[in-house]
């Protein structure tokens, strides 16, 4: 199993230079990684076994394992609230009668390795776009101040350097900005759009499936149906003809064990709850960027929450005489500079941005 997963371990490595909020790399590397590793353990049949195995008399068993899991198997969903081993032999398990409406069909295990692997596709895809369109840009602008263990010499020129930029590149980081909230924003549309997707995958059983499951101890025993055996049946029918020995129709009702659904209804509990977490978490995480725009104020309180050395005054000149995205990037270079470095920098910055204050003042009362 190690050996399996160990692939995934870039996933998980930290980030030296943080470009990202964590809720982000939340949606982009973990929810990734978790849905790879869902893929690759179902599709390891030494650890969950054959993934059907069919009783029938009369017909080869392997001929009919393979005939019922390329085609489909069914259950009769009116069995599954009568009574095991006195109504029905198991749960949704009973004489179909011919009667094809009252049959649900389960062809999705064919596809449930596929589909994860797409997701995780798809969850990585706002990662991908932000490093591409990033393109190390925080990394240059940093230099290295991420530690603040260097020679003095080379700390007051870099600190210089950093200086320039910023004064040289103000007014010219709006569209940095613009790009990261709107990858941000991919991240939420992803998760909203998947969560209407695996409900259409599983017939629109999916949203209601995590409540389902927690309501199900709460529902009295002779009103119980488990819904993680509802969606995900671990014994199903499937019905195989062949010609007998004079060319008539043979009828097989074969009786499937589905081992693999033991680890698919472990495995969409899980995302279900993580899938809603995080659409959640997104959600407040849009919000929060909304008042970081709309309220000015927040944003000295913020710079101090981040790196406690910074003066108050200091992350209020800031705060006031930088457009946002000027902000978000000194926002940024909170973040990941050393403390001590950080307050130098944010120091001088205010020093030379304070002139251009004054003069914004002069303007106004002339």
């Amino acid at each position: 199993m190690f050996k399996l997963l160990a692939g995934l371990k870039p996933y998980f490595k930290s980030q030296d230079i943080q470009t990202d909020d964590i809720v982000f790399r939340l949606h982009n590397t973990f929810t990734t990684a978790l849905l790879l590793a869902c893929s690759l353990i179902i599709t390891a049949t030494q650890y969950v076994g054959n993934p059907i195995s069919c009783i029938v008399g009369g017909v080869p068993s392997h001929v009919v394992n393979t005939f019922c899991w390329i085609s489909s198997t069914f259950t009769m969903p009116d069995a599954f609230r009568r009574q095991v081993g006195l109504e029905v032999a198991h749960p949704g398990i009973a004489n179909d009668f011919d009667d094809e409406d009252a049959k649900k069909y389960y062809t999705y295990y064919q596809w449930v390795c596929f589909v994860l692997f797409f997701q995780a596709m798809a969850c990585y895809t706002p990662k991908f776009i932000w490093n591409a369109v990033e393109g190390g840009r925080l990394r240059m602008i940093v230099m290295g101040l991420d530690v603040g263990a260097c020679k003095e010499q080379e700390k007051c020129t870099k600190k210089q350097i950093l200086l320039d930029y910023l004064i040289r590149h103000l007014q010219r980081h709006k569209i940095y900005m613009i790009r990261y909230f709107l990858c941000e924003a991919l991240c939420f549309f992803n998760i909203v759009v998947q969560l209407w997707f695996m409900n259409r995958f599983f017939n629109g059983e999916f949203l209601s499936y995590g409540w389902d499951v927690l309501q199900y101890s709460d529902t009295p025993q002779e009103q119980r149906t488990d819904a993680m055996v509802f969606v995900f049946p671990r014994v199903t029918k499937c019905n195989f003809f062949k010609y007998g020995a004079s060319g008539s129709i043979q009828k097989h009702d074969a009786m499937c064990i589905l081992p693999l659904n033991i680890v698919n209804e472990k495995t969409y509990i899980f995302i279900w709850f993580w899938y809603i977490l995080l659409a959640v978490l997104l959600a407040g995480l849009l919000i929060w960027r909304a008042i970081i725009i709309f309220a000015p104020k927040i944003r000295p309180l913020l710079l101090r929450a981040t790196n406690r050395l910074v003066d108050p005054e200091v992350a209020r000149q800031l705060s006031n005489n930088l457009e946002l995205g000027d902000w978000w990037i000194v926002y940024m270079l909170a973040r990941n500079l050393d403390p001590l470095i950080c307050r130098d920098v944010f120091s001088d910055l205010a020093k030379r941005l304070k002139p251009n204050e004054q003069e914004g003042e002069e303007k106004r009362m002339n």
